[in-house]
């Protein structure tokens, strides 16, 4: 498509020397109570929607508050909301330092901590505010004609980047604008749309712009007339872009291919852009052909970290940690003997340890690298998943959830202890009677064990019996752990009176790489077996009813079920599967990450010789021996796996005479995340299984 001339019109007007100086004051409050007296005293969907869901911690310059966000949402209004909290490092109380109309996000201390950041779009766009720590004096910073989808300061605040979109091609509107009520996508190459988004001739770049005294000036894209998005769309964000602390250099990663290699490949870089000069160097060129991601420098601006994928087009490779030294240009992989992935890396103020979170049997916990004697430690142990962390003055500030509880924030010292220093549910917690869950390891078929959940209804009578559904996971390389999800959630499913299986069948992380691996290119072999493993060894339990046993399971847990339902032999009475691969050689032209259809499914079906996956592990090519009732459920905004998938399994059930359901939300991707339609689901699934597994 022929390129527009109007690159930094829209951003003139952006960062003139007139930024709009809107202040506002507002007073603080604690944060609202739930009102409990009306809820049920086990988890619903109508109660999980009333918990709050705090995220994004950072830490203050001079290490003595926090700052973070809570958003609330409301089934009745069909919305969110988000706002700004800070409280002592060592606990407290919190102050709401935030309460726009909308949500308040990205919230960043300035580094004289004078001063806290934030994105609001408050004026109708998304733009950069700032307030006192306190939170008054509000005032916005920038004026854009575009949102500010993220911002971060300099290591000494004379300078701030920002990322935000740049239009660069053609719209059908420029092509046609006499037809300005056309609707219509003009593609000429891949890939085109990514999990809910579809690509618009506009690319997320990088700016750097002077900043003093609450203006911004000398505006400048980083990436000019580049066709890439830096960070990387959909699921990135700032973690992928850092300042050195010199201020004179800017680290982000990137995937600098286009077309067919950019559908094929998961070959990003790290880049680093030096301000001084104006150039850009790829520090990954050579010998690093996987994801690299993730940079992070030393205090003292020497060494660079980075978490690296070695294997090409793998996304659920090991994740390696590797620091290079500029002193002598070297790399090193410092988890070379650690069979674990690391991610969420932060060097601690010496500069002699990084600090990380990595899977271990289902959790996720904090480890130590040394960088002198390459050891790693690990600080946290328990049943429970950390998410992110900060570090504080001779602490860990971390934010931990386990299946029972959503996220709250924890001191950890270093020897491990925890201290929970944030309540924000407790109202609605101490409320319900939670579902108990026990670990137990179960037997496979060939002669290994696999950590399976058992997860149990609240006030459990051993003496009673139970339906019991198997949890079928997705990923297919994404670990059982100690998640506590808004949309599969195991106390609901629990609350239900359901016991709930939920095995780390082969392919899921945190058991070391060889466990990981072995799915790829057996998706009907022994990871189906490991699940028929676990139902099987609990369905010998008095307690279960073994009568009455369902499988649940989305995305590749829909894969799962679609085909435990053509090799069930009567084991369940109720099948759901929620943007499930029904047709996994449809399913290869269908989806956009070509890259992973093509190393999980071990290359296209038009390939000679056919692989494996598509002769025999096709859940379609089975359909004649499906005999259970199934719901499925699909958004009409998935294009990971495109709905057209579970219109080919329903379909094809009601042609087959086998009772079934189908779910369609049109404005819905992967998940279901708008709160009626979360509330809508989750009434349907324990209808459907209400109906088949309770008669």
């Amino acid at each position: 498509m022929k390129k527009l001339q109007i690159l930094f019109f829209a951003f003139v007007l952006l960062f003139g020397a007139s930024c709009t100086q809107q202040q506002i004051k507002e007073k603080t409050a604690i944060p609202e109570k739930v009102d409990v007296s009306s809820l049920p005293n086990i988890m619903t969907p109508e109660v999980l929607w009333k918990l709050k869901r705090l995220s994004d911690v950072q830490i203050s310059p001079d290490k003595k508050t926090l700052l973070f966000g809570i958003s609330r949402y409301s089934v009745k209004e069909n919305k969110g909301d988000r706002d700004l909290y800070t409280m002592p490092v060592k606990g407290g109380e919190i102050t709401k330092v935030t309460d726009f109309i909308g949500s308040e996000f990205n919230g960043i201390w300035r580094p004289d901590g004078k001063k806290i950041g934030f994105l609001s779009a408050k004026g109708g766009s998304v733009q950069l505010w700032e307030m006192n720590p306190d939170g008054t004096h509000k005032i916005q910073i920038t004026d854009s004609l575009t949102d500010v989808t993220g911002f971060k300061y300099s290591p000494d605040g004379s300078k701030i980047l920002f990322t935000m979109d740049v239009k660069l091609d053609q719209t059908p509107v420029d092509l046609y604008p006499d037809l300005p009520k056309a609707n219509v996508k003009i593609v000429d190459e891949l890939m085109y749309r990514h999990w809910d988004q579809w690509c618009d001739a506009k690319w997320s770049h990088i700016f750097v712009a002077d900043y003093q005294d609450g203006k911004i000036s000398n505006l400048k894209d980083l990436m000019p007339d580049e066709r890439f998005d830096a960070p990387m769309k959909p699921w990135d964000g700032l973690e992928q872009i850092k300042w050195s602390p010199d201020g004179n250099q800017i680290a982000y990663s990137c995937k600098k291919l286009t077309g067919k290699d950019y559908t094929t490949s998961t070959n990003s870089e790290i880049y680093i852009y030096n301000l001084k000069d104006n150039t850009t160097t790829n520090l990954t060129a050579e010998g690093f052909e996987g994801y690299d991601k993730e940079p992070i420098w030393s205090p003292d601006g020497k060494m660079i970290a980075w978490t690296s994928m070695a294997t090409p087009g793998f996304e659920s490779d090991k994740n390696r940690i590797i620091i290079h030294n500029f002193e002598d240009g070297s790399n090193k992989d410092f988890t070379e003997g650690f069979d674990q992935s690391a991610g969420s890396l932060q060097w601690n103020e010496k500069g002699n340890a990084i600090y990380f979170i990595s899977g271990i049997e289902a959790t996720y916990q904090i480890y130590s690298l040394e960088i002198e004697t390459g050891k790693i430690h690990q600080i946290t142990h328990g049943d429970h998943n950390y998410t992110a962390f900060a570090l504080a003055q001779g602490s860990i500030i971390g934010a931990k959830m386990t299946m029972q509880y959503p996220i709250d924030l924890f001191a950890i010292d270093f020897k491990g202890h925890e201290t929970q220093i944030t309540f924000v549910n407790k109202e609605v917690l101490d409320h319900i009677v939670p579902a108990e869950y026990e670990k137990r390891w179960v037997g496979t078929t060939d002669g290994k064990k696999e950590l399976v959940w058992v997860i149990y209804p609240p006030n459990f009578d051993k003496s009673k019996k139970y339906p019991t559904l198997l949890y079928c996971q997705g990923g297919p390389q994404s670990a059982v752990s100690q998640f506590f999800s808004y949309r599969w959630n195991f106390q609901i499913m629990a609350s239900n009176g359901y016991i709930v299986v939920a095995p780390n069948r082969r392919g899921l992380p945190s058991f070391g790489q060889e466990w990981n691996d072995q799915i790829s290119g057996d998706y009907g072999g022994q990871n189906m077996l490991d699940y028929l493993s676990a139902i099987d060894t609990l369905a010998k339990e008095p307690y279960v009813d073994n009568d009455n046993l369902g499988a649940i399971g989305a995305s590749y847990g829909g894969y799962s079920v679609y085909w435990l339902a053509g090799h069930h032999e009567g084991r369940f009475k109720a099948l759901i599967a929620h943007c499930g691969i029904y047709n996994i050689e449809s399913m290869y032209a269908q989806t956009e990450e070509t890259f992973f259809v093509n190393h999980d499914n071990g290359g296209a079906p038009w390939d000679s010789p056919t692989p494996k996956t598509y002769t025999d592990f096709n859940p379609a090519k089975f359909i004649g021996n499906w005999d259970a009732p199934i719901l499925i459920i699909t958004g009409g905004n998935d294009f990971r796996i495109p709905y057209t998938q579970s219109i080919e399994a329903f379909n094809s059930a009601q042609l087959k005479g086998v009772p079934s359901r189908f779910l369609f939300f049109p404005d819905e991707s992967h998940f279901v995340v708008q709160p009626q339609n979360a509330v809508l689901w989750q009434r349907e699934f324990k209808r459907f299984l209400d109906e088949n597994l309770k008669k």
